[in-house]
């Protein structure tokens, strides 16, 4: 007996496909959160078997089979494309240069602060990770201190700073965690990546679902940071206490800061190639609301049409910093 027609048999299998999940009760909406998998097996009757594979089996060949189980793929997987598209946000600011950079992220962080609307008992708090002690001229706390705390009004309680010298590295790893959710979870992290595509200390190769931790640091880092120790390479620390990829992953909005043509082909990574624990950096195609901020230099590594594309929405863009707002005003 001849099969249906290839055309006849990828519909079919569409329809059948989508009957079935309709009688299970899986819904596109929720298959495109989880990501599409099998349908599991407790939901084949003997009746929606039956039914699946006369679908199938009555195709004159396997290669329609495999035509209109291709098809269907193809179908789901641009479905859950678009649903991403309008659920999740990766913007990519690019300016002209370092200093344009450093005033359209300020401005950014400046509104974002505002927008949170800080008071006695909703107080913005700032968390860094480091592993020297807060006293150490190139400790991340002399230098936060040096360059921002002590020109603005931050109670210093609410600047949490890992300890990396606590007697137990791995309760003040825990603790700081447990901060983080008494807080209510970090609404804005900013960070900036290594070379080699790192965020925080999260070298490559490091877990995408990691939380705060005492890391190794990988040679690049060290000698990236020899310059603040007069190039002396044995006062450079090798293990650093950070937050993990998931712990900023968790966070409800992302900023990363990358410039400069060393930093081009780690940009590359994060946006144009898939996400790679080799490069952590590129977890965060995957985060709701990603905004990569960096200048010309860092997209010497992108595809013209890469540049272009986010170029263009630049007028949108600037929607987010102008007008720049007054804690008066609010």
């Amino acid at each position: 007996m001849r099969g249906p027609a290839p055309a006849e048999a990828i519909s079919g299998a569409r329809r059948a496909l989508l009957a079935g999940r309709q009688r299970w009760g899986v819904s596109s909406l929720r298959s495109a959160r989880a990501g599409w998998r099998p349908f599991p097996a407790a939901a084949w009757d003997a009746a929606s078997l039956r039914g699946f594979c006369r679908c199938f089996f009555d195709c004159s060949t396997v290669l329609q089979f495999e035509r209109g189980l291709q098809e269907y793929n193809i179908f789901m997987f641009k479905f859950i494309l678009l649903y991403k598209s309008l659920t999740a946000i990766m913007r990519l600011v690019i300016l002209e240069d370092y200093d344009q950079a450093s005033e359209w992220a300020a401005k950014y962080i400046c509104n974002r602060i505002i927008q949170f609307k800080p008071s006695q008992g909703r107080y913005f708090t700032l968390g860094l990770p480091t592993g020297l002690p807060r006293n150490h001229p190139e400790s991340y706390h002399s230098y936060m201190w040096n360059n921002f705390f002590k020109h603005i009004d931050i109670d210093p309680n609410n600047a949490h700073i890992l300890d990396g010298n606590a007697p137990d590295l791995q309760a003040e790893c825990d603790a700081f965690e447990k901060k983080i959710e008494a807080a209510g979870g970090i609404d804005l992290f900013v960070g900036g990546i290594g070379p080699d595509g790192h965020i925080a200390f999260n070298e490559p190769g490091s877990s995408l679902s990691s939380r705060t931790r005492l890391k190794t640091l990988a040679m690049d880092t060290i000698l990236a940071n020899a310059k603040y120790f007069d190039g002396d390479l044995s006062k450079v620390p090798t293990m650093a206490l950070t937050v993990g990829v998931g712990t900023v992953m968790d966070a409800r909005e992302v900023m990363i800061l990358i410039t400069g043509a060393h930093k081009a082909f780690a940009l590359y990574k994060a946006i144009e190639e898939g996400v790679n624990h080799m490069w952590t950096v590129s977890a965060f195609q995957q985060h709701p609301r990603t905004i990569f901020v960096c200048d010309e230099d860092a997209t010497l590594e992108l595809r013209v049409k890469t540049v272009k594309y986010f170029k263009g929405l630049m007028h949108v863009h600037n929607k987010l910093v102008d007008p720049l707002y007054s804690m008066k005003e609010n």
